[in-house]
This record gives structure tokens, sequence and C-alpha cells, in this order.
């Protein structure tokens, strides 16, 4: 498996341990997946998501507490209306509070692996 799949793989499994309600940024999910200062690499991760995955994409966001721009215009409204459906709330310049709705992991068990994490899927 070459080192780029296998990071993404740990990117998915830390995004999928982000709770319903929080969120976590692009440069917190690349340290607990062992990539350090490699946000950017989360977004390309987490932009090669087939559509139908399982893996909570929206709950990612940057670290101003934002919904990242999108090369398609217009498709950040999906991941704000995902988010607020999930009761994250945007303030009046469409940041989220990440004091409030950060997702604060013991880093010791980001990865430790769920039961459900064990289960073959596709990214």
């Amino acid at each position: 498996m070459s080192d780029a799949r296998l990071a993404y793989r740990r990117i998915y499994r830390v995004v999928r341990r982000i709770p319903r309600g929080k969120v976590a940024t692009y440069g917190q999910i690349a340290l607990l997946a062992g990539i350090p200062r490699q946000p950017r690499q989360v977004g390309y991760a987490l932009h090669a998501l087939p559509g139908r995955s399982d893996v909570p994409w929206q709950r990612v966001i940057n670290a101003r507490g934002e919904v990242s721009k999108r090369s398609t215009p217009g498709t950040e409204g999906l991941q704000r209306a995902a988010l607020e459906s999930e009761g994250v709330v945007f303030d009046e310049r469409g940041r989220v509070d990440l004091a409030r709705y950060q997702w604060r992991p013991d880093p010791a068990r980001a990865l430790r692996p769920r039961l459900q994490d064990l289960r073959w899927r596709s990214p």
C-alpha cells in the first residue's frame, strides 16, 4: 500500500471519530492521523471520498472556524447545512466557535480502532 493511501485511511479513521455536533480542523486531523503539518493532505483525502462515503467529511473545517472555499462555487453551503442540521451554530461572519464546538479527543485514543472501524469499507 502506498504512503498516500495509508495516510488517507488514517485520516478517514480519525474523521469517523468526530462526534455529531462537533468539528475538527484540517490541521488537527493531520496531527491525529500522524501526518503533522500537512492539513492540505487532509483536504485532498476528503476531496477524494466517493459520494456515498460514511466518512463525516462535513465535520472538518479550517482553523478560522470556517467552511473552506471549494473549486466549485456554492458547494460550501452543503457543508454548512449539514453541520447546522447537527446543531453546530455559525456566527454572523460564517464562523463556528471552536471553543464550543471543536472536538477534543484524547490523542492516545484518536486512532485506536473501534469495532465498527474493523469492518472493511471502501474509503
